[in-house]
């Protein structure tokens, strides 16, 4: 952004390269002015300010290589931008498990969202855009919730984001396997959660999910790893992605994720907070997939703080 509060302070003319054919015209700006509202980027398309090969273009215009673009002037109001602490840089290089090319996997701290928004001014993927500045089509594959440590995948390239968001549309293509400390003891012959999920958005815009006829299929596979005085180490392995799925399927199955302060036990929490469960006790332990011919497999180990709680126990 200049200094007077543009992000591009004249014309420019983009030309499609094959990397983005197939895209849709506003996904396209939506990346390429990164900062501008939503609502902005529609309404210089309703204006027809944007261009494709000189012509006015709908939002939903599917890019092809070679198209030029005409992209306006965008004035924003100044917004500061929070530089990346030397800390933070440090610890986020350390948790890169996985990098090629095309794609890089994260072993994401808990507590650090995956993107900013809604109070948050810094997440993994603004700070990946600063520490890396050389790559520019930084972009999160999926998604985890803030409080969640783990793998996380980060597309280098537009063809590597598009290709691993149709292999997380199949099932499995693509085996995440999560590690949870759940309350009670998680019966042996538990293997799955099959119930719907739907969402609920609250009062007070805090987002919310339940099981209910209603909602969209989902399912989990489980298997007991380990049991503690208490407690129950599970592997969550999640068929479908819907959102906090595997909190909400093991509060559903009546042994909910320990740590969790929006589906969690309240009294169960406390117990094991004082034992040294601080957060949430839900961690993306490992990835496995096949991505151009090749068979990409990796595990983050459980962080200190989680296995400090288990070897404190014992078995």
């Amino acid at each position: 952004m200049s200094s007077d509060g543009l992000v591009n302070p004249a014309v420019r003319f983009v030309t499609v390269t094959g990397d983005f054919a197939g895209q849709r015209l506003d996904n396209f700006l939506m990346r390429e002015l990164k900062g501008v509202p939503k609502s902005k980027i529609y309404n210089i398309l309703r204006r027809g300010e944007v261009r494709v090969n000189k012509s006015r273009a709908k939002p939903a215009y599917k890019l092809v290589a070679g198209d030029v673009l005409r992209i306006p002037p965008i004035r924003l109001a100044q917004r500061e931008t929070v530089p990346v602490s030397t800390s933070l840089a440090a610890r986020i290089r350390g948790a890169v498990i996985y990098e090629d090319e095309g794609l890089m996997i994260v072993n994401k701290p808990s507590g650090l969202a995956v993107h900013g928004g809604s109070g948050v001014l810094m997440g993994l993927i603004e700070s990946l855009r600063q520490i890396y500045p050389e790559s520019r089509h930084l972009e999160l594959v999926h998604r985890l919730d803030r409080d969640t440590s783990g793998c996380v995948m980060v597309s280098k390239k537009r063809s590597v984001l598009k290709e691993l968001h149709q292999l997380l549309q199949k099932k499995h293509a693509v085996d995440k396997r999560y590690l949870a400390l759940v309350a009670g003891s998680w019966p042996v012959r538990k293997n799955q959660v099959n119930v719907r999920l739907q969402k609920n958005v609250l009062q007070s815009g805090e987002r919310m999910v339940r099981a209910g006829i209603e909602g969209k299929v989902s399912l989990t596979e489980y298997r007991l790893l380990k049991r503690i005085e208490g407690a129950s180490l599970v592997e969550a392995r999640p068929i479908t992605g819907r959102t906090h799925q595997i909190r909400v399927h093991c509060q559903y199955a009546g042994h909910p994720i320990l740590g969790d302060d929006k589906y969690g036990d309240e009294a169960a929490n406390q117990r094991f907070r004082e034992k040294g469960v601080k957060r949430l006790f839900l961690h993306a332990h490992s990835l496995s997939f096949t991505l151009g011919g090749r068979t990409i497999s990796v595990e983050a180990p459980l962080p200190s703080d989680l296995q400090a709680v288990l070897e404190s126990e014992g078995n």
